[in-house]
């Protein structure tokens, strides 16, 4: 029923709507986040195939185009979150979900400018080729679900992390079904280091997306895991 706990933050939901929490050090964040879209089933009526074998799939929706509202308080200083803001709620589950060989994925949400929703994934091999692919494009009440083969992920520019020494594309040409991509990272270093909790480094952080005309569509979350070391789930 999303009441999450942990620690001082928390993330729980009002009806349609969603309130987060965070207290840190040096900031802290308080939201409200209304739904503006119905829920985004991914996949086949909200299971997502992640590889050949259906075995290795997961319960899957989004909640794309959340307006939100509230503040963020940054050393001191009180912050409100502007008019026109938005977020992506992302929730999947699985007891198997990569195949094997894989050793990671690239997945991203956009929330684009028009009130499109566009998710676009694969899970690669040692090789760095795509083993499954995925992902769906909604605008207004239609829906397209991709298929095997619909989405390709060719890399731009890479940066080399100080920290863990891998390396990570941020500059992506991703092709759909909807159209071609050019997804950039916003800033270069968002590489997460978790090893102190579930074991990984991986990154993950803001993007800005070009269509295929080159005018900014779009603003969401890319995620990029495995080039540090083999993801295990």
């Amino acid at each position: 029923n999303t009441n999450i706990r942990l620690g001082d933050w928390s993330l729980s939901r009002n009806g349609s709507d969603l309130q987060a929490q965070i207290r840190a050090k040096d900031f802290s964040i308080a939201v409200k986040l209304v739904a503006s879209q119905p829920v985004l089933l991914q996949g086949d009526n909200g299971v997502s195939q992640k590889g050949p074998d259906a075995k290795h799939s997961s319960h899957y929706y989004s909640l794309p185009h959340l307006q939100v509202s509230g503040d963020l308080v940054l050393q001191g200083k009180r912050h409100a979150v502007g008019a026109g803001s938005t977020a992506w709620l992302d929730h999947e589950w699985s007891q198997q979900i990569m195949p094997p060989g894989s050793v990671g994925w690239d997945w991203m949400g956009i929330n684009l400018f028009d009130g499109s929703a566009l998710t676009a994934f694969r899970l690669r091999d040692r090789d760095g080729n795509a083993m499954w692919d995925g992902g769906s494009f909604r605008s207004g009440h239609t829906l397209f679900t991709f298929r095997r083969g619909d989405v390709t992920f060719k890399p731009q520019r890479s940066w080399k992390s100080p920290l863990s020494r891998a390396t990570y594309p941020v500059e992506w040409m991703v092709r759909t079904p909807a159209d071609f991509y050019t997804v950039r990272a916003v800033i270069d270093n968002q590489e997460m280091d978790s090893r102190a909790s579930t074991g990984a480094i991986y990154w993950e952080g803001l993007c800005n997306v070009w269509d295929s005309n080159q005018r900014l569509v779009g603003r969401g979350y890319l995620e990029m895991t495995g080039y540090a070391s083999p993801m295990r789930l």
